[in-house]
């Protein structure tokens, strides 16, 4: 699917879900990373990730799309276009658009590894539980001031 695709695709969804014509532009961004799509406030144009059509499929784009056009709609309108708003939920709900788009296979955010790292306080015993390593010459206990050392780490 190429640009010209999506923008035909788009003004038919908006006509067809909302009554509505898309005036502005649709195009793919490649450098959207962790969006499926985005409005943008200043032009008025609507800007989807091509990578969710290749992995999560049509639907999951026709979905996106129509979250992006409830953003415009209500925007051009002077409704309340933001996520926590309830026009935008609702009209969401009346398009049967979703709220979130599915996580990319790709991404790896399910795969990562949940490393903890133990550190111990000589002063005081206190157990400190970290996904980061911290430089234990710089920073010390929070309760006594103690040093602190490396207990453990392990994958959790």
């Amino acid at each position: 699917m190429e640009n010209q695709e999506l923008q035909e695709l788009t003004e038919k969804i908006s006509q067809e879900q909302f009554g509505l014509p898309f005036l502005h532009k649709a195009v793919f961004n490649p450098r959207l990373r962790t969006t499926g799509g985005r409005y943008l406030l200043k032009s008025h144009d609507i800007e989807i990730n091509k990578r969710y059509l290749e992995q999560l499929g049509y639907e999951e784009m026709i979905g996106i799309i129509k979250h992006e056009l409830c953003h415009y709609h209500l925007h051009l309108r002077g409704k309340g276009y933001k996520h926590r708003d309830a026009d935008f939920r609702a009209l969401l709900k009346k398009v049967g658009a979703p709220r979130f788009c599915g996580q990319l296979p790709e991404s790896g955010a399910t795969n990562k590894s949940k490393k903890i790292i133990v550190y111990e306080c000589s002063g005081c015993g206190i157990v400190f539980k970290r996904r980061r390593s911290i430089n234990t010459a710089r920073y010390v206990c929070g309760k006594c001031r103690g040093k602190l050392r490396k207990v453990k780490e392990n994958d959790a």
